[in-house]
């Protein structure tokens, strides 16, 4: 009892350290892809670096809850790939240690990543993404330029179509100007004007734009006459489609809503539509992926022991393949599920009876000393990129 106490204290002290690398390493991937969008305004449109930083901050907690399970699997997979290199496994065995025994070092670990991905599931994502959208919207309500894109037919505006072929990021000043105002149904304004610039009022929902040395084209269809007006400047409301109110008031989606809200929303929908879909589907993915810790650490335990002269960039490869099958499963079900073609709670936990059972297969043939051919795949694999490479 002693003994197997020290040997789970031991694991346990070992799966710390690369947890929290593979929680960092993982976070900055998935990053990468809001980081493109990211890097777009701080270079178009100047946002400082606090908005920047706030904006990473609120993203984060909806990335762990994929980024929790997968460095699970990845700690458990290298840890016992390094004790299996360096026969501490081995050694483990002739001392007359069950890998069962090992098992419970893993379910501690798997625990506590089940835990962490709970609390980011249920509370932090849906507080990171209501405030991710509320400071979004009080970006663009302070910038309206950043709603409009170069060489680029804009809509945002009430029977307002706006072409700008360039903005220059450092006045906001609007290069090649083109407004279509259908404002009037009997005629159609046509104002050209080589710059322009934008002025904002947020609380209302009403945009400013003030043209320099333009001309205006007026076209009354109802007369069939046109009439052309050149002009030194000339300011032009552009209201919203969409006021502050009703901004505000805009139904949230399932990922900003708190899973109480999500749970009553639910219970009470009358119709199974679209939007109910995405909804359970949400509900029953904040319940899965932290219970993927524990079917992907059951997996893991089994590849790591296995892989003795496996390499540790070959168990990444492994563990990240497995991931991805666990990960392609679960989107698979999301699509099926949104589309009604079978109950979203089979495509949300399907995954992790599979890799569940998957592992627990692995297991028992570990435990029982038949070889899951894990050595083999990897010396076949480098063979064949050696002579790839020559």
């Amino acid at each position: 009892m002693k003994i197997a106490s020290i040997i789970n204290r031991y694991i346990l002290k070992e799966f710390l350290g690369p947890f929290a690398v593979n929680v960092l390493f993982f976070t900055f991937i998935f990053l990468m892809a809001e980081l493109i969008e990211i890097t777009n305004w701080i270079v178009n449109y100047n946002i400082n670096l606090v908005t920047v930083l706030r904006m990473i901050f609120y993203q984060i907690p909806f990335l762990l809850i994929f980024v929790l399970p997968i460095s699970v699997m990845i700690t458990i997979l290298l840890t016992f790939l390094r004790l299996s290199n360096e026969n501490e496994i081995l050694a483990l065995k002739t001392g007359g240690i069950s890998i069962y025994v090992l098992l419970t070092p893993v379910f501690a670990f798997c625990l506590m990543g089940f835990l962490l991905t709970v609390f980011m599931s249920i509370y932090g994502q849906p507080m990171g993404r209501s405030a991710l959208r509320d400071l979004t919207r009080e970006i663009i309500s302070a910038n309206m330029t950043i709603g409009l894109k170069e060489r680029t037919f804009n809509e945002s505006f009430r029977d307002v179509v706006i072409y700008v072929n360039k903005i220059d990021s450092k006045d906001k000043m609007l290069i090649d100007v083109f407004i279509e105002d259908k404002r009037q149904p009997d005629r159609i304004i046509t104002v050209v004007a080589p710059r322009g610039k934008l002025f904002n009022d947020s609380q209302n929902a009403v945009s400013r734009l003030r043209l320099f040395n333009g001309s205006i084209h007026q076209t009354n269809l109802k007369d069939k006459t046109a009439h052309s007006i050149h002009f030194d400047r000339y300011d032009i409301s552009l209201p919203m489609k969409k006021s502050r109110s009703q901004i505000d008031t805009k139904p949230k989606r399932p990922k900003e809503m708190s899973t109480g809200n999500l749970t009553r929303f639910v219970n009470r929908s009358s119709a199974e539509d679209d939007r109910y879909y995405r909804a359970l589907l949400e509900l029953h993915r904040r319940f899965a992926l932290p219970f993927g810790c524990f079917a992907l650490g059951l997996l893991a335990l089994p590849l790591g022991v296995q892989s003795k002269s496996a390499k540790r960039s070959f168990g990444l490869f492994l563990g990240l393949f497995f991931y991805l099958l666990y990960y392609l499963l679960m989107s698979v079900g999301k699509i099926y599920g949104e589309a009604g073609a079978y109950p979203p709670v089979i495509g949300m936990w399907l995954p992790n009876f599979v890799m569940g059972g998957l592992g627990l297969y692995f297991l028992i043939h570990t435990a029982n000393e038949r070889s899951l051919k894990v050595d083999l795949i990897y010396n076949r694999l480098r063979q064949f990129l050696l002579k790839w490479f020559r």
